[in-house]
């Protein structure tokens, strides 16, 4: 994971308004933005707002997650009236499947609901994948308490949840979650 996760040909818009090979003439895109009319103008203003707060969500997501981001961001794109295209939804995958140990469980299923949460207007689906890390982390902390109490005479020594067993035998897949909004 990189924490720019977002692709040069992401991060630029589709269309600029410059120059043609310095004759001064303005391209087509420059003249069609001076020819909107007040609803083009104001669906133009929502689009370019839902671009920047969609870019910012999911860069929460990628600051945040870490090496738990698979694959940086993906969006979804309309074209605008102006002809250019801005981000309308996004999403991040990220590894959300449990460590091979309950002690390495607890702080990657407290960094993924860090992760879920780290944008400042949480989606629902942000909010199901955090939920669902926090219980991940309450399993493992069952499960670690479990094993102290058979190491100091408890019974149940040998119980493991079905979260450990297969990373154990190395059949644990890794689980992608996507966090995700949508305007």
């Amino acid at each position: 994971m990189t924490i720019s996760g977002v692709s040069a040909s992401l991060a630029i818009p589709v269309a600029h308004a410059e120059k043609r090979e310095g004759k001064g003439v303005p391209n087509e895109t420059s003249a069609r933005a001076q020819e909107l009319t007040a609803e083009q103008q104001r669906q133009l203003n929502k689009l370019k707002s839902t671009d920047r707060e969609v870019r910012a969500h999911e860069q929460a997501h990628i600051a945040v997650g870490g090496d738990l981001v698979r694959n940086g961001a993906t969006f979804s794109y309309v074209t605008g009236p102006d002809d250019r295209r801005y981000v309308v939804a996004g999403e991040v995958s990220i590894d959300v499947s449990p460590g091979r140990t309950p002690e390495e469980t607890i702080p990657k299923a407290q960094h993924i609901k860090a992760t879920a949460l780290a944008p400042a207007d949480p989606s629902a689906q942000d909010r199901s994948v955090a939920a669902r890390a926090a219980q991940m982390e309450t399993d493992a902390r069952r499960d670690l308490s479990v094993a102290e109490q058979a190491e100091t005479g408890g019974e149940n020594g040998n119980v493991r949840t079905e979260m450990y067993r297969g990373v154990e035998n190395g059949d644990a897949n890794t689980l992608g979650e996507n966090l995700d909004v949508v305007a």
